[in-house]
């Protein structure tokens, strides 16, 4: 393998050829970050019986990965930036192999709260450097190709996390139940790290300096919006969940003006805030935002009505999703083509076979009720999972193509930040409307109760699908004009 695997340093961030091996890699890295987002929904059960858990210690642990990921993915892009992508993709990888054996170890709840906090900061040294890898690496409908296949593959580890993550729970190998979902991460970063030199080394064009300063603003400012916003709703939002939104958008506003003064002086800012003026990036940056608010609220709506609404048990529950990755990877493949084709109207046709398909699976739950069967929503789920792949996987290549290359590892932090962003407002805005509905329904069985709240919770899909479709609509007449 070494014979074909790029193992120099390119100081621009170019490549005469496309990196196909180096890319698998990145690819890898990709995964196993989206995948431990998801995995631990399917083994909240098992977890809280071993480990004798309280219902608030098992909500950190799921919430203790996205927040330490999202918080920290901006000074990871910097990082690479700074050190070389190959290089912090790799002690990235070192480390959340590390921390996730951790977390398989853990003895207490406590224990692995904090491990969790430590995946999620790993994590985010791995992500940015995907992106901005597969930028400064490939062109054109190369480009296309690849950011495909990385958006396929996010996608297929979100799914993962819910079928692979039950079967892992459900077959208990070596007696070691919800732990296996943690020790699965070993070979697979072990194998990361040992082909990583297929990875092309790069750097920004000028190294800049790392503003701690703004690392230290940022990483608190989105820490004290993360964290309401993924516990307020569960506890009915208490006064601690608006001090601390309040004191978030204080502190970003805070990292605004910071960023701007030291730009302005000439120094090195982690967000160039002209970046975010302008409109290209700026609409790409919010269709990012909500297209990824509906795939992780869709989750979590889906697998609440499988599970505690008609009792299916996690294996069985990932197995009846498991054909909307069919239909997501078939998209997948098809719509780097499909761009190269139709241009921008190929992500617009599929945003509003989105939102159609959205409405569809909503009345079809709403008349079935208590009468609801798990197969029959299959055919939409299908429609639905393709509908995603078709928007998700050339979304990224269009938006990170509107930057230039000196501006990788920037924008790819803040794409990669917006995205933990956009799942915790979704799952936030879901639960409230689910929480709302599953405690006021009248409804006499469960599988009537789950069924009524999985309905207005997807209401925030819905609206969200639908301005997806009038962003895209507004990104191409952008597009139009500045021609």
């Amino acid at each position: 393998m070494s014979a074909y695997c790029h193992s120099s340093s390119l100081p621009q961030g170019g490549a005469h050829t496309p990196p196909w091996l180096g890319l698998s890699v990145l690819l890898l890295g990709g995964f196993i970050t989206i995948f431990d987002l998801f995995v631990v929904n399917v083994a909240i059960p098992s977890m809280q019986s071993d480990l004798s858990a309280s219902l608030a210690q098992i909500g950190f642990v799921v919430a203790a990965y996205e927040l330490a990921f999202g918080a920290m993915l901006i000074t990871g892009g910097r990082l690479g930036d700074v050190f070389g992508r190959r290089r912090v993709f790799v002690w990235g990888m070192a480390a959340f192999t590390v921390a996730s054996v951790l977390c398989g170890l853990a003895p207490s709840a406590e224990f692995l709260i904090a491990s969790r906090i430590l995946q999620g900061l790993t994590a985010a040294l791995l992500l940015p450097q995907v992106y901005a890898s597969i930028r400064v690496h490939f062109d054109g409908p190369q480009a296309r190709r690849a950011f495909g296949l990385l958006g396929m593959t996010l996608g297929l580890a979100a799914i993962a996390g819910q079928v692979l993550g039950g079967w892992l729970v459900y077959v208990n190998w070596l007696d070691w139940g919800w732990r296996t979902v943690f020790f699965i991460n070993a070979p697979i970063g072990l194998l990361a790290i040992v082909t990583a030199r297929c990875i092309p080394e790069s750097h920004a064009p000028q190294r800049p300096g790392l503003d701690l300063l703004g690392v230290l603003l940022v990483s608190l400012g989105l820490a004290l919006l993360l964290v309401p916003l993924l516990e307020g709703p569960a506890q009915d939002w208490p006064a601690w969940s608006v001090g601390a939104l309040v004191a978030a958008f204080g502190l970003l506003a805070l990292f605004y003006l910071q960023q701007e003064r030291l730009r302005i002086r000439g120094g090195w800012p982690l967000v160039d805030m002209r970046l975010l003026a302008q409109p290209h990036f700026a609409v790409g940056a919010w269709l990012v935002l909500l297209i990824y608010s509906t795939s992780s609220s869709f989750f979590l709506c889906f697998a609440l009505l499988m599970q505690s609404g008609l009792g299916l048990d996690p294996w069985l529950a990932g197995r009846v999703f498991a054909p909307a990755s069919l239909g997501f990877v078939l998209a997948s493949l098809f719509a780097p083509k499909g761009v190269a084709r139709w241009g921008m109207q190929a992500i617009v046709v599929g945003a509003i076979v989105y939102a159609a398909a959205i409405a569809v699976l909503v009345v079809q739950v709403q008349l079935a009720g208590a009468a609801l069967q798990a197969l029959r929503l299959i055919p939409v789920l299908v429609v639905v999972g393709a509908a995603q792949g078709l928007i998700m996987t050339p979304l990224l290549n269009l938006v990170l193509g509107f930057v230039d290359k000196a501006q990788a590892g920037m924008a790819s932090g803040v794409i990669s930040t917006l995205q933990q962003i956009g799942a915790a407002l979704g799952v936030a805005a879901v639960g409230m409307l689910f929480g709302a509905a599953l405690g006021h329904t009248g409804a006499a069985t469960q599988a009537e109760q789950y069924a009524s709240a999985f309905v207005a919770g997807m209401r925030y899909n819905l609206v969200a699908a639908v301005l997806i479709v009038v962003l895209l609509l507004v990104l191409a007449r952008v597009q139009r004009t500045a021609r």
